[in-house]
């Protein structure tokens, strides 16, 4: 997920890590172990005066299933699950309003279940998860094509 957002005008920095779980700084084996109740995630750090937080919104939504609980593509497991977390109540009522018009498109014959939930401590995954994408481009673009989600991209969002 760091790739979609970092090209972007505006966004300083996407960190992957953990959050919503219930230890602190965990370590990704712990993470995809199931057990520590966190999911992967981003922590994007951007100016609003150049990117919109609306705009965040639309570049998550089209890189996700949002109507897959229990994970995405094939990751498995609830620490691959799907979340917004906001910082506000302002975040919130836009990334509800965003969830609102997503599930009014038509787009999908199933519900929208991606929750948006307060945000909570944030813990910066290991170095080597850092940029994956620039580190081992090989590596990334073979686990995209094997995962599904570049079609499931341009069947949903024309991308």
């Amino acid at each position: 997920m760091v790739k979609p957002f970092d090209q972007w005008d505006g966004v300083h920095s996407v960190v992957s890590g953990y959050t919503g779980g219930n230890i602190p700084n965990p370590t990704y084996e712990q993470v995809k172990s199931q057990t520590t109740g966190h999911i992967e995630a981003v922590q994007i750090t951007f100016d609003p005066a150049v990117i919109a937080y609306e705009r965040l919104l639309e570049l998550f939504w089209a890189q996700i299933d949002p109507t897959d609980a229990e994970g995405q593509f094939q990751d498995r497991g609830h620490s691959y699950t799907t979340a917004i977390f906001v910082h506000s109540e302002e975040q919130r009522r836009k990334a509800e309003a965003s969830k609102a018009a997503l599930a009014a498109s038509g787009s999908f014959d199933k519900p929208i279940v991606t929750p948006i939930t307060d945000a909570q401590p944030f813990y910066p995954a290991e170095d080597y998860h850092q940029d994956y994408y620039r580190k081992e481009p090989e590596h990334y673009k073979e686990d995209r094509a094997k995962s599904g989600r570049d079609e499931f991209i341009a069947k949903h969002w024309g991308q």
